[in-house]
């Protein structure tokens, strides 16, 4: 894949014809030979919008020929159609991606703006669990002791009673501890609703903005590789179809 790269970063530097030798005849171009970029014929390739960014594909390994492309704009082939079904199909690939994206970060505004004041404890709620937990824990450790000494002396059904109590302990323990975590991430939730409700998903290219943010900001944004590479996809999408 590498090599592929360098030769054709070095046919649109230097030329297709760059190893033919001055006696030989150039090879005419045909945009149907497999080295064509055929994203690139139909409209552009994908991989040149979000270079250096978090949707970056890579390099592509085929070669991005103007002439090439020339030729294909003026034919009248049928198989033009089916590199651009190939186009569309990549595009809609990338478009479905970032759709979900845009889905799940509105998913989590929402979530994070939700209030449930009974899932939260007080400061004094809270300090009481921790201490009944340790509480609950002392006893159970006892009991497992208590319940392993008796085994040993051959008191079985008392062991097996004990055994039965420390399960109840721990299903009480276990209560008192989703207390406090279901609190602790309603009070984190809060929190991040407080810093976060003033925010919004970009429909474009789902990135978290600011509402009412600078307009710099927003002209950066507007202007990024990303938002422009979706909007660019989704351009010629319409376009095509």
């Amino acid at each position: 894949m590498a090599v592929s790269a360098a030769a054709a970063l070095l046919d649109e530097l230097m030329g297709r014809n760059r190893n033919v030798a001055p006696t030989e005849k150039a090879k005419p171009i045909n945009w149907e030979d497999p080295e064509f970029c055929k994203f690139f014929l139909v409209k552009f390739c994908p991989h040149d919008l979000f270079v250096n960014t978090r949707a970056d594909l890579g390099a592509c390994s085929k070669v991005h020929d103007d002439e090439a492309k020339a030729l294909f704009d003026k034919s009248t082939s049928y198989k033009k159609a089916h590199y651009e079904d190939e186009f569309i199909h990549f595009a809609q690939g990338m478009l479905s991606e970032v759709e979900r994206k845009i889905a799940k970060g509105k998913q989590r505004l929402a979530l994070i703006g939700k209030n449930d004041p009974q899932s939260s404890l007080t400061p004094a709620q809270t300090q009481r669990n921790v201490e009944q937990i340790a509480l609950l824990s002392d006893k159970i450790n006892n009991l497992v002791s208590e319940a392993e000494q008796m085994g040993i002396q051959g008191n079985v059904e008392q062991a097996q009673g004990l055994m039965k109590l420390c399960d109840q302990l721990k299903e009480e323990r276990e209560t008192l501890r989703k207390q406090n975590d279901n609190s602790h991430w309603s009070q984190t939730a809060e929190l991040a609703a407080a810093q976060e409700k003033q925010m919004e998903v970009c429909e474009v290219c789902g990135a978290f903005l600011i509402v009412g943010d600078a307009q710099s900001r927003i002209d950066d944004h507007l202007m990024g590789k990303q938002h422009v590479g979706y909007a660019k996809l989704r351009a010629a999408l319409d376009e095509i179809v």
